[in-house]
């Protein structure tokens, strides 16, 4: 099989073994895959893959049919339409996955959009409902609302019922935003945040991390909490008041999808097909492809989410 390889700090096709599943496991036929920022850290050697998974080939989602089963399998047939989340080899024409956390493509989205999802949603919902706690009338800030993260995270909490604010250093990406639902669009590309921002926040999804992370505990109302996704602007805070997390009862919590064990995926799985299948099959939810560009191309998408130049998710196809 053919697969994105990272060596010395460079992404390119090279031929590997293909994976053989075994009982329980189910081989796919890799139709599309998307592109993350865990993918660029990983390429210049500061994203090691979790155990078991392959160490130079990047892609934490897929989007394919079903070519083969192992022994025990009874939930999935060949030529099934499944996605998901793996802790890396979605960029290459097959990978094997337990039954259990694969999941159904829902019939009217195309290969290009399945593969937009596993990621960006099921990292908004756990950030928002299981580990935000999102509540109905709420507020809630999304930091880099523009990216597929955000993207998901602004459709769901629409969906739930709350106040969404969203920043972006881009005036641009803001309106595509608030086409998608955005309450209130803050450009960071001259101002920063907290300083247009007048009301507290309940809840704020950050993957921008140190910078940030002063300003998020100063917004936060009483009781509220923060949700870690990554430190894009670097990890090491300086100078932060740690006192408005004691007086104000705050939260605070991270979590990367990359790192679930199999376990975990199987009860995301589950999360997925009673409460974001649904959504999807009723058109509200739906995945936001910036760029589809063909696997050949992958450096080239590397250096368009590296300048900041992409919208949604950046789809890749095989």
């Amino acid at each position: 099989m053919r697969a994105a390889i990272y060596r010395d700090a460079k992404v390119l096709l090279e031929e590997r073994p293909a994976p053989v599943p075994v009982a329980g496991q189910i081989l796919v036929r890799v139709h599309a895959s998307a592109l993350n920022r865990a993918d660029l850290l990983q390429r210049k050697g500061s994203y090691p893959a979790p155990p078991g998974w392959p160490v130079d080939i990047g892609g934490l989602e897929y989007a394919g049919a079903v070519e083969g089963v192992g022994a025990g399998v009874t939930r999935w047939q060949v030529g099934d339409r499944v996605m998901g989340l793996v802790g890396g080899g979605g960029h290459a024409e097959y990978v094997v996955v337990h039954q259990d956390e694969a999941l159904a493509v829902p019939a009217k989205l195309s290969w290009e959009e399945a593969a937009a999802i596993p990621e960006a949603f099921l990292t908004a919902w756990d950030a928002l409902t299981t580990r935000g706690q999102l509540q109905r009338g709420e507020r809630v800030l999304l930091h880099a609302a523009a990216s597929g993260v955000g993207t998901a995270a602004l459709q769901i909490a629409r969906h739930l019922g709350a106040t969404v604010l969203g920043t972006s250093r881009s005036a641009e990406k803001l309106v595509r935003l608030k086409g998608l639902g955005l309450d209130v669009a803050i450009d960071t590309s001259a101002r920063g945040f907290r300083e247009q921002i007048t009301d507290p926040v309940d809840l704020i999804i950050d993957p921008l991390g140190a910078p940030a992370f002063p300003d998020d505990l100063a917004l936060l109302a009483p009781l509220g909490r923060l949700v870690l996704l990554g430190f894009l602007q670097g990890s090491l805070a300086k100078e932060v008041e740690l006192g408005l997390i004691l007086r104000k009862r705050l939260t605070v919590v991270g979590t990367v999808m990359s790192a679930s064990t199999l376990e975990e995926r199987r009860a995301i799985a589950g999360e997925y097909r009673d409460h974001l299948l649904p959504l999807f099959e009723r058109d509200l939810l739906k995945p936001v492809v910036g760029a589809v560009l063909p696997m050949t191309e992958i450096a080239a998408a590397h250096a368009a989410m590296e300048k900041n130049e992409t919208f949604g998710k950046v789809v890749l196809t095989w």
